[in-house]
């Protein structure tokens, strides 16, 4: 099949390519450093050409309230466009685990939009909602700090390795439609304060973690239902321990 990755230079992107290409599918990287712009439309009409699959792992540049939402409104109003001029089979979108239930977050407002409009596409498709990445988890820690202590949640938490996420993107864009959600998270879950605490210590961070139930996500309020699964997600294989001892072996 050509399958067209939107967002395919990025985190999850570069890792979803290659797999596809490995299982013998023809895939387009698209991104605006390959001429394919979803915010702009620029591109998209070549780069869908005779695509089976497209697969939109793209994130906004800008997280300000306003800009999120044009970016995720405007960039799946062009694929959707796009996609049925293509005769297009299958959209596939990632997402995130929690999305209707951290709506005080413009980020979250902006996605749980692009899912309305992925639903009332007449492109059959998935919502892949994953919940957060491993290698976001140093952005999460530096959210918190004060001075010498990093103030965190302690609302439960259950992240995933962008590699486990990758694979499950793969097997997906490979599968029949859903028309619903499919979520994806870690193999385990614990409080974001024990996480961040052996993500520092993993790190050689000496700064002590504040464990605080009433702190805030982003300026967001959680609880522990706001960033875990539902019933029998798919769960990736990676621990966040092997993860972060691989990560540092990189640096």
């Amino acid at each position: 099949m050509k399958i067209v990755v939107i967002g395919g230079s990025g985190l999850i992107g570069s890792k979803l390519v290659p797999k596809l290409r490995q299982k013998g599918h023809e895939v387009v990287a698209a991104s605006p450093s390959t001429g394919v712009n979803a915010l702009t439309g620029e591109g998209l009409a070549e780069a869908l050409k005779g695509a089976q699959v497209v697969v939109d792992v793209s994130n906004a540049p800008s997280w300000e309230d306003s800009a999120v939402l044009n970016f995720f409104e405007t960039s799946e109003r062009n694929l959707s466009a796009a996609e049925q001029v293509a005769g297009v089979k299958h959209h596939v979108a990632l997402s995130v685990v929690g999305t209707e239930r951290l709506l005080a977050s413009g980020y979250f407002r902006a996605k749980m939009a692009q899912e309305k409009l992925i639903e009332a596409s007449p492109i059959p498709y998935t919502i892949v909602r994953a919940t957060q990445f491993f290698e976001f988890v140093a952005g999460i820690a530096q959210s918190g700090v004060e001075g010498d202590t990093v103030r965190m949640s302690t609302s439960l938490i259950q992240p995933i390795a962008a590699e486990d996420v990758a694979q499950a993107l793969s097997d997906i864009a490979l599968a029949e439609p859903v028309n619903g959600m499919v979520e994806v998270a870690g193999p385990v879950a614990l409080g974001m304060d024990k996480l961040v605490e052996q993500f520092l210590r993993g790190t050689g961070d000496a700064r002590r973690v504040v464990p605080d139930p009433e702190a805030s996500y982003f300026g967001t309020p959680v609880n522990d239902q706001s960033l875990t699964p539902g019933k029998n997600p798919r769960l990736g294989t990676m621990s966040f321990a092997k993860w972060l001892e691989t990560a540092a072996k990189k640096q």
